[in-house]
C-alpha cells in the first residue's frame, strides 16, 4: 500500500506518559515518516521543537477523553494548543448532549472548536462510537459537517470500543467524499489498518504504528 506511514498519527495518550516516551514516539514518526503524532496537551510544544524541521505534524487532543467540558473551556484548549505548535486537534463530542437529543449544543460545542482553529489546524471530532446507537453515529457525523469539522473520528480508546469496519463505512457514507475518516482504537496490525482504508478510513489512530508498518513490509499480498 502507497505510503501506509502518511495514514498514521502516531498516537501515546496514557495519563503516565513519561518524557521519554514522548522523546521516543517523536523519534519513531521521524524515522517512519508518519502523518502526526498525537499526543496530550502537555506534550504539544515539546513535541513541536522535536519535529518542526520536519514533516510530521504535531497532533493533541480536546475535552479529552469524556467530551463533557464547556465549549468555553474546549475553545481556550484549542487555542493555547495551536499557540503551543499543534496543528491538528481531536475533539470529544458533548456526548450526553447528544444522546440528551440537544443537537444544538453538540454542534456548538464542535463550532467553538472549528472557529478557534478555523486556517490554523485540522479539526477532528471523535464521535466516540462505543457509546452510540447507529442513528447516533450518523447524527452526530452530520452535526460534524454543520459545524465544518475537517475529519469524524471513530473512539478515544477510553470508552470500550474502538473503530470497526462497519462503524467506518458507515461514518464515509454518512460524510460523504470530502471529509475524513478517522479509525481509532484497537487498529494494532496491517490487516485491521487495510480494512479500515478499504471501507473508507484516510487516517489512523494507532500506539502500534511501527508493527502495522513492518507488518505490511512483511506481506506479499498487496
Amino acid at each position: 500500500m502507497e505510503n501506509l506511514s502518511k495514514y498514521i498519527d502516531h498516537t501515546q495518550l496514557k495519563p503516565e506518559t513519561s518524557k521519554e516516551k514522548i522523546n521516543q514516539v517523536c523519534q519513531e514518526a521521524k524515522e517512519y515518516e508518519f502523518a502526526s503524532v498525537c499526543v496530550n496537551p502537555y506534550w504539544v510544544n515539546y513535541c513541536y521543537e522535536q519535529l518542526k524541521e520536519t514533516s510530521v505534524k504535531v497532533c493533541t487532543v480536546i475535552g479529552f477523553p469524556l467530551g463533557a467540558n464547556t465549549k468555553e473551556i474546549k475553545a481556550f484548549e484549542t487555542k493555547q494548543a495551536i499557540e503551543n505548535g499543534a496543528t491538528e486537534v481531536d475533539m470529544v463530542i458533548n456526548v450526553g448532549a447528544l444522546k440528551s437529543k440537544d443537537y444544538d449544543t453538540v454542534k456548538a460545542d464542535i463550532e467553538a472548536v472549528v472557529r478557534e482553529a478555523e486556517d490554523k489546524a485540522l479539526v477532528k471530532v471523535i464521535i466516540e462510537t462505543s457509546l452510540l446507537t447507529k442513528e447516533e453515529k450518523v447524527q452526530a457525523c452530520e452535526l460534524a459537517v454543520k459545524a465544518g469539522a475537517d475529519y469524524v473520528k471513530t473512539s478515544t480508546g477510553f470508552s470500550g470500543g474502538g473503530a470497526s469496519v462497519e462503524d467506518i463505512k458507515l461514518m464515509r457514507a454518512t460524510v460523504g467524499p470530502e471529509l475524513g475518516v478517522k479509525a481509532s482504537g484497537g487498529v494494532r496490525d496491517f490487516e485491521s489498518t487495510k480494512a479500515m482504508i478499504d471501507a473508507g478510513a484516510t487516517r489512523i489512530g494507532a500506539s502500534s504504528g511501527i508493527q502495522i508498518i513492518k507488518g505490511e513490509q512483511g506481506t506479499s499480498d498487496y
